[in-house]
């Protein structure tokens, strides 16, 4: 199985999420990234979906999300031909005997500190998978308190967009 990223382009109605997540369960397919939000047009949402599955149950799957009323578009995103990123939060243990330690940690990943308190640092970082996994491992020796991760949100490279026409 491999790893697939796809946009897909939906009408801002409620319901159109559980739909579209009811039909990666019906096949027995588990979503590994699910990101939903507001595109340019109100009207009409993204949806990134990272899945693990074969190349032909992926395409099953694609065409039946076609049949979907409210599935406007979909397009599978080649990762070398995508900008991919993930948000994290991270609460971290910081006292003032690793306190500067920590803070040369988020200083090599070009993360921020977004919260300080006398016993923690709160840590935000966006980055590819691989980058905010590698800082986890690095923050996990000091004592990870709390951690909040959104899902992958992907987009094409270069100048060409993935739109959508006006609504049906």
């Amino acid at each position: 199985m491999t790893e697939h990223t796809m946009s897909v382009l939906v009408e801002n109605k409620p319901g159109v999420l559980a739909r579209v997540a009811g039909l990666f369960s019906r096949r027995g397919f588990n979503i590994h990234s699910l990101a939903v939000g507001p595109t340019e047009n109100p009207d009409i949402s993204r949806m990134t979906i990272v899945v693990a599955v074969d190349e032909l149950p992926l395409e099953q799957v694609t065409k039946q999300l076609n049949k979907l009323i409210n599935v406007i578009k979909i397009v599978e995103l080649e990762p070398a031909m995508a900008v991919q990123r993930e948000l994290l939060l991270v609460k971290v243990r910081a006292d003032t005997t690793v306190r500067s330690q920590v803070l040369e940690t988020v200083t090599l990943f070009r993360a921020k500190v977004v919260d300080v308190s006398p016993e923690a640092l709160t840590i935000e970082a966006t980055g590819t998978a691989d980058k905010i996994e590698a800082l986890l491992r690095m923050l996990e020796p000091f004592g990870i308190r709390e951690m909040a991760q959104s899902g992958m949100v992907a987009m094409g490279r270069g100048p060409r967009a993935i739109t959508a026409s006006p609504l049906r």
